[in-house]
């Protein structure tokens, strides 16, 4: 539809009305209503036009159950009153309707062939009947169409038109304005295809314990690195002894540019920023790094610990094969965008940890380059499958990371992998997840762990004796689903299981499967003391190693089980702010027995725009 049609047919939002015995004023509503363009309108409509602004405009003006639907197109306007399937020779207001139809083509009908005659109008919705119906007898005056245009219907207009004065005057005068303000948008506009919102957190986060937090760390620098891998002493791995640290506030941000040539693709441009190191990094075991007791929000996000620098964390294009399937691409996919979702614990609404968002045993590559298909079998089944390489944008390519963009290792080389899913969902209330990923993961520092070593998961590993290893090859399968029991209270469940393959860098030595499981289990509560909030309650045991404990430089601690609880609460205060606190509990935290339980408060808000 041209935008000039576009503003007459907003001007045309008008229900089903008679006027006057003569001219009998009938015209259809605008969500579905094309009224003829008048030629000799003195409304001078601008190339472009901004669909909402135009929408507010059409809903100021007519009932708010009736909007305009873009994607709506009118029928021409009909030439018999035969054409409009639910108007009958016995309704009240057949000969007017007929003789607007066959005398004056100024009556639409909507797409579906009716006329839909009994809604009610306000005196604007009349007015701009009238208008209407006014330009299309001076267009047949004009035209010089002899008798076309009855004495006595001319009559009963001028009658309308002085009666109607000041409402024709106010829609006229809504028009131009529309104009002005449609003229501004397109001059301050971002961009004419792409659409940018963002969020930003601001976190205040603490971590508590009782004395000391035992961790398997490497002495050099104090023991104050996370990241540095242990070395074993007679066999067994270093050990550290870790104070309380303080409490921090932070910040962290997301800048979205969603870009679409067609209205059915999406190019996505995801910015981040950030600028913390939460708390509980100061105790875990090395290859842990924002794993246990650190919310998704509270970190820096990019190589550039606590510098604000801005990174692309996603980049990726997406359109559709078909109705029901749809390809993403791109350098910089995010794993969690497709796979693992759970509506009880997404970060921005549900728990928040990193070990609580999602299975602590998937996925090895976070943000990857490659390829993601989904396909709606059906109402009750999607699904999705994927190969990504290795991109993270947190990773730091100096020390070998971003190994899709690197030509010593590619696009195939390792870490990569491959991720199917099927989702089963019989009712709007419940989702069921099976999903096998199959990963092949680089030993960066010469072990396999850290940020990429799921299934491991986190720690490190070595062969057994402390020396190297090769790449390893990787299982994982995920069951995890959700099920709102009411609209106030759900359920929610995760089980993983992992294995990875050892093989020493030493023939002389010997390798072999590490395995691996976790369980969560949780309760969420919708709509929790206002509509839109969400309590969560969720349990997890991150890592039960069921074989290869040997293999472990990092992670096993001393035979303990790490447990963690998190409550957390979301609460909007409006559709851009929300308030929400979180308290975790790590039990044997790093899998040390003899440790204390240790205690995470965070308290983020959270802006929309």
């Amino acid at each position: 539809m041209s935008n000039f049609k576009l503003i007459r047919y907003l001007m045309a939002v008008l229900p089903l009305v008679t006027i006057g015995a003569t001219i009998g004023v009938i015209v259809a509503p605008a969500s579905a209503l094309e009224v003829k363009a008048d030629a000799k309108s003195n409304l001078q409509q601008p190339e472009k036009v901004d669909l909402a602004a135009l929408d507010l405009y059409a809903r100021d003006l007519s009932a708010k159950d009736e909007t305009l639907n873009e994607t709506d197109t009118a029928i021409d306007a009909v030439t018999s009153v035969s054409q409009l399937t639910d108007v009958k020779p016995t309704d009240w207001a057949f000969q007017a309707l007929q003789s607007l139809v066959e005398r004056y083509g100024c009556i639409a009908g909507y797409p579906d062939k009716t006329f839909k005659g009994n809604r009610a109008i306000t005196r604007y919705e009349f007015a701009a009947g009238l208008n209407s119906c006014m330009d299309r007898i001076n267009d047949l005056v004009s035209a010089s169409t002899g008798d076309a245009v009855k004495k006595s219907d001319l009559e009963t207009l001028r009658k309308l038109q002085e009666q109607f004065a000041a409402e024709l005057t106010t829609l006229r005068g809504r028009v131009d304005g529309l104009e002005g303000r449609v003229a501004t948008l397109e001059k301050q506009q971002f961009s004419t295809t792409t659409k940018l919102s963002g969020q930003v957190w601001i976190n205040m986060t603490g971590a508590f314990a009782g004395s000391p937090v035992t961790a398997e760390r490497s002495l050099l620098q104090g023991g104050a690195n996370p990241n540095l891998a242990p070395t074993r002493v007679g066999g067994v791995p270093t050990q550290v002894q870790r104070s309380q640290p303080n409490i921090t506030l932070s910040n962290y941000l997301f800048l979205n540019l969603t870009t679409s040539f067609t209205g059915k693709d999406a190019l996505v441009t995801q910015l981040v920023a950030g600028n913390a190191s939460s708390p509980a990094n100061q105790l875990v075991s090395a290859g842990f790094f924002n794993s246990w007791g650190t919310p998704i929000t509270d970190q820096t996000g990019t190589p550039q610990a606590g510098s604000n620098a801005v990174y692309i964390r996603e980049m990726s294009y997406t359109f559709p094969l078909s109705d029901k399937i749809r390809v993403a691409v791109g350098p910089r996919l995010n794993t969690y965008r497709y796979f693992d979702s759970n509506r009880f614990t997404s970060f921005l609404t549900g728990a928040s940890s990193f070990n609580s968002s999602g299975s602590t045993l998937f996925a090895a590559v976070d943000r990857g380059a490659g390829a993601v298909i989904t396909w709606d079998i059906s109402p009750q089944f999607r699904l999705a499958a994927g190969y990504l390489s290795e991109n993270t944008e947190f990773l730091n390519p100096a020390l070998g990371f971003n190994t899709a963009a690197n030509p010593t290792v590619g696009l195939f080389g390792s870490t990569n992998q491959l991720v199917s899913e099927l989702t089963y969902s019989p009712s709007k209330s419940a989702n069921f997840r099976l999903l096998y990923s199959r990963s092949l993961l680089r030993p960066y520092n010469g072990f396999i762990g850290g940020a990429v070593g799921e299934p491991l998961p986190y720690g490190y590993a070595d062969d057994g004796f402390g020396g190297r290893v090769k790449d390893a090859t990787a299982d994982t399968v995920v069951a995890n689903f959700d099920w709102t029991i009411t609209p106030q209270v759900g359920i929610f469940g995760r089980y993983s299981y992992g294995r990875t393959g050892i093989n020493p860098v030493d023939a002389a030595r010997v390798g072999g499967d590490i395995t691996v499981q976790s369980i969560q289990m949780g309760l969420g509560f919708p709509d929790l003391g206002k509509k839109g909030a969400l309590g969560v309650i969720s349990y997890l045991i991150p890592h039960t190693y069921t074989g290869g404990r040997q293999f472990l430089l990092s992670g096993a601690g001393d035979g303990g089980k790490q447990q963690e609880l998190e409550i957390s609460y979301y609460y909007p205060i409006n559709k851009n702010i929300a308030i929400v606190p979180s308290m975790y509990a790590i039990f044997n935290p790093n899998n040390f027995s003899t440790n204390p339980t240790v205690f995470i408060g965070n308290l983020r808000t959270q802006f929309t725009f």
